[in-house]
């Protein structure tokens, strides 16, 4: 289908990625905020932006999402 995987490069931007990076590492909210120099309601937003974008309910989920696309590593 045409376009399917328009963006796919870019389906997280970049802090997305690092926010995501550090949950699985087993990092909690606080730690996340710390180590970006980011307030834990950014990394919230940021959590919640990528659960939107992949249409799951829950952070475990977009992780596992994010790793079937291919666009984390563990």
């Amino acid at each position: 289908m045409k376009g399917t995987d328009r963006n796919s490069k870019f389906l997280l931007t970049h802090r997305e990625r690092e926010v995501f990076e550090l949950l699985v590492q087993d990092k909690i909210t606080r730690d996340i905020a710390g180590q970006l120099f980011i307030s834990e309601k950014t990394v919230r937003n940021h959590i919640s932006n990528v659960m939107q974008k992949l249409n799951v309910k829950g952070r475990s989920q977009a992780v596992v999402e994010l790793i079937r696309l291919g666009e984390l590593k563990i």
